[in-house]
Parts: structure tokens; sequence; C-alpha cells
């Protein structure tokens, strides 16, 4: 089967930027073959800083270039897909909600995220390496091939030190770039509403984007920042610079401690956000790297380094701005609170597919929102239907495109669930059977008796994933607990139609017992109470029928758990099993 089709009419975003990023590298390297062996690298970049939990809204930094590089990868070019983990900016704050972080944590604040303490209990030897572990195993599961760089790595080694001098020898023309986006800042307007504080924390991409574009002390502009060398905080100005010797003098204004280094020998520092980000571009020569609203907006640091950039004698890459990832049920997501949900959260409940179909089908400047609520069962739901739809070839190309770049990468298919039984079934099937696996095997080989599972293992990893939603985000008050006891007061009090319905289903259950029966035997007993066939349909039937189907099903969860409603009731009834049901149903 062919992964993708490579043709010239695109049909998704993914494939028309792919397009782009191939003319534009072909752009840059004119007359080179941009395939086979020993042809030019395509570079695609994403920048991640590990202050925190790396949210699903910073996973959009990651999955859109991903998803790009795939294509073209999947057209036979080489390409490189760069994570620069920012982990040599500075701790900026004091993360909430993070198990063992409190506000004697702000000690730290001003110190590069590799100089941070790891949180209590950690493996990892410190801030960076901890956020930074979670979400690279979580890439890993879903697919995402990169080279990761560190930072703190290209920086301490003095991988940058020929940029750092130029930019300093530079300072003049960057300070009049950086000076044409500096204004006052203008009263403050009134606001119809209070700041989101959680949606501004959102739009935060790669990169410090509240970081200052560099000081301006008795040694003027100046685009560096040493790191102290007594108290390891940022929190310095350089006091004095000579051009020829590259002697460096600076104050922390933290601890009082000063210095004075030879820049061309020293390593414990970093350019300011404004200037480093697009030094990187050139350095790396990436063609394509999308960023976040922060980054996108006027005199923002995109726009600002597509300027500054050529100083370093490179090229702005191709960069569309992503809107906002939400969360179903909850604000937008802020990466310095700790209860923030990560990749990681999301692959306990979902498969590595269905979460990368929710990036690759909606543009990047299409904002959506991942569910940890019941939606999740409306969006397996419709992934369901679209596995139908590709399989039998009635797919739009669109939705072709975005399953194939979910389901599958250049490199082979993701491993997938050899039985995909529906979410919401598996989700009801873990909730009554509340861990007891050969009962869940029991009720699942009901579902289809002509088919029936021999090992749980066929459903999962969908199945886990389901049991983990109902164990982790299902409030207790909405889990299904079936009566040990029939209700007798309420069979007492059942006229006799009610009576009659309940025979009619204990009557048919043995000849329906396996999902598509059940549901069938359900629907049809107010039909055939009413007198007309139980395989009517909805056309041939008048409205109150629903209205009986209705009390039917109330009088059913009653019976069964003590409630309104529950899981669907074909589900509900086969978990139970016949001869419990019986029972509860007063036989």
């Amino acid at each position: 089967m062919p992964i993708v089709a490579q043709s010239t009419e695109t049909t998704d975003w993914v494939s028309r930027f792919a397009d782009e990023v191939i003319e534009e590298s072909e752009r840059r390297a004119p007359g080179a073959k941009h395939s086979g062996a020993g042809a030019p690298v395509v570079v695609v970049a994403s920048g991640l800083s590990p202050s925190g939990p790396i949210h699903l809204g910073n996973l959009r930094e990651v999955m859109t270039p991903h998803l790009v590089a795939d294509e073209i990868r999947r057209r036979g070019h080489q390409v490189r897909h760069l994570i620069s983990w920012d982990d040599y900016d500075r701790y900026r704050k004091v993360p909430a909600g993070i198990a063992g972080i409190d506000e004697s944590w702000a000690e730290h604040i001003g110190k590069p995220l590799t100089s941070v303490p790891a949180p209590a209990g950690s493996p990892h030897p410190n801030w960076a390496e901890h956020f930074k572990a979670a979400m690279v195993e979580s890439l890993a599961e879903l697919g995402v091939e990169f080279d990761g760089i560190s930072q703190t790595e290209q920086y301490t080694s003095g991988a940058y030190r020929e940029q750092i001098l130029h930019a300093i020898r530079h300072r003049g023309e960057i300070d009049a770039i950086l000076d044409q986006y500096r204004t006052k800042k203008a009263p403050a307007k009134k606001q119809q509403k209070p700041a989101d504080e959680a949606e501004l924390e959102a739009a935060e991409g790669s990169g410090a984007a509240g970081e200052d574009d560099g000081s301006s002390g008795s040694a003027g502009y100046f685009p560096y920042k040493p790191y102290c060398g007594n108290c390891e905080k940022d929190l310095t100005t350089v006091t004095a610079y000579d051009d020829d010797t590259t002697e460096l003098t600076y104050a922390c204004t933290a601890c009082g401690f000063s210095e004075t280094v030879r820049l061309n020998e020293f390593n414990r520092g970093k350019l300011v956000w404004k200037v480093d980000w697009p030094m990187r571009w050139a350095y790396e020569g990436v063609v394509f790297e999308p960023s976040g609203v922060d980054h996108s907006s006027p005199g923002s640091s995109f726009q600002v380094g597509g300027q500054i950039v050529g100083i370093f004698g490179g090229k702005q890459p191709i960069g569309p701005m992503y809107a906002f990832v939400g969360i179903s049920g909850m604000a937008k997501m802020s990466s310095s609170r700790g209860g923030v949900p990560t990749a990681a959260d999301a692959l306990k409940i979902m498969e590595p597919q269905l979460l990368r179909w929710l990036y690759a089908r909606r543009r990047p400047n299409q904002s959506f929102k991942i569910a940890f609520d019941q939606e999740i069962q409306r969006l397996y739901d419709e992934w369901d239907k679209l596995d139908a739809k590709v399989a039998d070839g009635s797919a739009l190309p669109a939705d072709v495109a975005a399953h194939s770049r979910a389901v599958r990468t250049a490199g082979g298919e993701l491993p997938r669930t050899p039985r995909p039984l529906p979410y919401r079934t598996l989700a009801s099937v873990a909730d009554i059977t509340a861990g007891h696996q050969d009962q869940a095997l029991r009720i699942l080989s009901d579902l289809d008796p002509e088919h029936p599972l021999g090992s749980l293992d066929e459903a999962r990893p969908r199945y886990d994933r389901a049991e983990a939603w109902i164990n982790t985000h299902v409030p207790a008050d909405q889990r299904t607990i079936v009566r040990a006891e029939p209700d007798a007061e309420l069979l007492k009090s059942l006229d006799e139609p009610s009576q009659q319905s309940l025979r009619l289903l204990l009557d048919g259950l043995s000849g329906h017992w396996s999902l598509d029966g059940l549901s069938h035997l359900v629907y049809g007993v107010p039909k055939v109470q009413a007198g007309f066939p139980a395989d009517a349909t909805p056309k041939e039937l008048p409205p109150e029928i629903k209205t009986a189907q209705r009390t039917f099903f109330a009088l059913l969860y009653h019976l069964l758990v003590g409630r309104d409603t529950g899981p669907r009731l074909p589900t509900l009834l086969l978990a139970v099993g016949q001869e419990r049901v019986r029972a509860l149903l007063g036989e």
C-alpha cells in the first residue's frame, strides 16, 4: 500500500509546506540534486524550553515540522529535524503545581535550567533533563524522528564562539534593528475582561519570549549575557568591552560579583533570545521552523530575527504561526502550571495514532482541542469511521492524507491494536469490570460471538488506554456500580406495561446475546409493545416511540445500576451477564 501519493496535486497543508520547503531548499543550493546519497540535507527545526512540563501546546512546535519533514522524507529527500533544547535559558519563575516545588526554589531564578536541581525524587541530574526526558519518551512513542541539540552543550563547549564574537562586532547594527521596534509603553487601555494569564502563558513557544533584547550599560548595547561566575545567575551587566582583545568586564547585581574575562575563550553566557534564534537559523541552515503566536506578532522574535539573520549570513526560514491547542473541559494551557496535560498524559488515554491525527488534520493556524473528558469517545468514533472509509476507498483525499500521516511515518507503520473495538465500549467494560481482566475478556468476546477474542491482548493497547481514562478522568459519581441485589420495591411498583416490557426483554435475551443482537432487542421492545415490528425504522414510527424508548431505558438503568443513565445498554447487559440480568430484572 503506498504511503502517500507523490503527486503535484497537493491535498493537505503538510504537502503544500513540503513543496515550499523543497523549493526553498533548492533555491539555496541551486544545481544540487536533492535526493539520493550525498544530496543536501533539508533542515527543519523546533525549539523547546524544558522549564517545566512540556505541554500539548508545545507539542505543536514539534509535530508541525515533524509532519513536514516526514513528507519530505517520504519523497526520497534527505531531511533533518532538529529539536533545540533551550536548556541554557534562565530559570524564570517557580512553576506552580509541581510536587516538591515551593517558593524556596525562587533562589534559583536567573540560573541556567541545567544548573537548577531536578524536582525531588527525580533520577535526572537537573531540572532541564527531568522535563526533557518525559518529552523524549513521548516523541519516541509518537514516531517522531529528530536530532536533539542541547544549547547548554553548544554554548559551554564553545561551538558558538565565532557567532558570539561576530554578533558583538556587529552589535551596533543589531541594536539599530532592534531599536526600530522599541517603543515606550502606551498607557494601559481599559480591558473588556481580565487578561487570562493561562492564555498568555500558553503562547510561549521556543526560547524565552519575555527575555530582554540586550543590556545597555556603560559599555553601550550588548547582545550577550554572561552567567555570573559566583552565583551562576544572569543578572549581570557588561560594564566594559575591548573589541581588540575581547576583554569583557561584567558585574552581577544579584551577588555583587565582578570579573574580567576574554570572550574569545569564555563559555559561560549566551546571546539574548532575539539574537540567539536567528544566529541558529544561519548556523544550522534551517529552512522551516514554525513559531507560536508570541513569536509571530509585529515586532516579535520571528519578525526581528528575519532582519538579524542576514548579519550572520543566513536566511529566515519558512515559519508558519501555529495557534493554541486547548483541552476539552479546561482553560488554555500554561506550562507554568504543574497540572497542565503533556504528551505523556495524552498517551496514557489515547493511542499515538489518534494524537498524531489531531495535529495532522488541522492547519497550524487553526486552534483545536484535545479531549480528556467524555469528548474523547466521540473523537474515537470519528477516527474509527475515518479508518473504515480509508479502508473501503470512500474517504476524501485530504482525509486519506491525514490518516496516513497518523498511522505511519516514512519509517513504517506505528504499532496498532489488532482488534480496534469501539473506545466507548472498551471504556464501559473497563468501568463495569473494575480491573477484572477475565471478566473483561468474557464481555468483549460476547460482543461478536462468531469472532470471539482469544486474548485481551488483541484489544490492546486501546483497551489499556480506555481503562486508564476511566480510572483517571471519570469522576467517582459517574462510575458504574451494578446493583448487588434486585430493587424489590421498584419491581413491586411497576405497572402492567412496564412489567410487559421487561418480560419481552427477558424472553429475547438468549437469542440476542451479542452486541448487535442486544442493540436490536432493547430498541425493539418499545416498538413491539406499540404494535410495530422490532425492525421498523424511525421513519415508520410515530414520535412517541422515542419517548417510550427513553422511558424503557431509564427503567433498565434504575434496575441495573440505580441511576437514570449509564453505559450503552447492550454493553451493560453483556457486562452484567445473563444470569445476573435476569435476577436484577425480577425473573
